[in-house]
């Protein structure tokens, strides 16, 4: 649930950033284009930067909204709740600074999950759902992401962005590449993520966001057990076939979890599909606003939804179809679940 990206960081920002006071702190945002909002949620570690690729050209038919998360980027960063719940209370806190009053959300890795959270929390106010390479679906993480989970993780980083460390990883990440390993996909720009992170503050925001939602056995909480909540609401996911970070076959359970959702695989790419392939993820962003409809959410319909409870028998229980399309991270959701 991660990632600095090298070519985000490196292109061309054509879009600035603006910034607002909410609630004592900065916080960093980039808004261009007119039309119905997208709203752009970047993942662990990265900035609103990671969409400089995307933003012009989505610009041209809507509004685009990119912040820095809290902890993140431009953003101020305190020692405060860097929950999923939090960010979701940031975004709309932001979104009402700015008169936004609902939004398509676009969440990467952490960012998806705090779409999802966004949606859960405030089903009014999501227009549409599209999920890249989200977290809060599925256990499994990159295991150098649950090694900064655990105590001494400043001392790790701090270490990481010595000149002689530096050179070895840099190595190790060629060699990656060159052993066209899944890791390999990811490597670079995980490793920029050291980069993003120059001084003991920006290391404690970012430590205390990865507690958040993994510990040594993974991530740490779900929004699997409420998924069908999404009924309804046009869902989108968008997933790297070779995501080494949060696995494909998290792309699946999802899909079979969030009813009505589509899924689109983007063959050969790893955590970072919308810089592997920007054209086909704009494109597809774009046919997705087209073809839907905004969620038309009631409140009667929520509360028959979560009468209901999940899909299956009378008592309750998921159907079979289900529990095999979910498998393990269902059974597991009820420990991890987000608030």
């Amino acid at each position: 649930m991660a990632g600095a990206p090298a070519r985000g960081r490196q292109a061309d920002h054509s879009v600035g950033l603006s910034h607002r006071v909410i609630h004592g702190y900065r916080r960093a945002y980039r808004i261009a284009g007119e039309g119905p909002v997208i709203l752009l949620i970047h993942g662990i570690g990265d900035s609103s930067a990671t969409w400089a690729e995307v933003i012009p050209e989505l610009a041209r038919r809507h509004t685009v909204i990119a912040p820095d998360l809290l902890g993140h980027g431009a953003s101020d960063k305190p020692r405060a709740d860097y929950s999923v719940a939090a960010y979701a209370n940031g975004i709309r806190d932001l979104l009402g600074v700015l008169g936004v009053e609902r939004a398509t959300l676009v969440g990467h890795s952490l960012g998806g999950g705090v779409a999802m959270q966004f949606a859960y929390q405030y089903p009014e106010r999501t227009d549409r759902l599209i999920l890249v390479s989200a977290g809060g679906v599925g256990r499994e993480v990159n295991p150098a992401l649950r090694a900064v989970s655990l105590p001494g993780a400043d001392l790790l980083l701090s270490a990481l962005r010595l000149p002689g460390m530096r050179r070895q990883v840099g190595l190790f990440t060629r060699l990656m590449k060159l052993l066209d390993t899944d890791l390999g996909q990811d490597a670079a720009e995980l490793i920029d993520l050291v980069d993003a992170l120059p001084d003991g503050t920006s290391r404690s925001a970012f430590i205390s966001t990865l507690r958040a939602v993994v510990d040594w056995r993974g991530q740490a909480v779900t929004m699997l057990d409420r998924c069908y909540l999404a009924e309804g609401m046009p869902t989108l996911l968008l997933w790297g076939s070779r995501d080494s970070v949060v696995p494909v076959h998290h792309a699946r359970g999802a899909h079979a979890a969030m009813p009505g959702s589509r899924l689109e695989i983007f063959e050969g790419a790893g955590h970072f599909p919308f810089h592997s392939d920007p054209v086909r993820f704009r494109d597809l962003v774009e046919d997705f606003m087209r073809t839907t409809a905004p969620a038309d959410w009631s409140p009667e319909r929520w509360r028959e939804l979560l009468r209901a409870g999940r899909p299956g028998t009378e008592d309750g229980a998921p159907d079979p179809a289900f529990e095999r399309a979910v498998g393990r991270n269902l059974k597991e959701a009820s420990e991890r679940s987000a608030t």
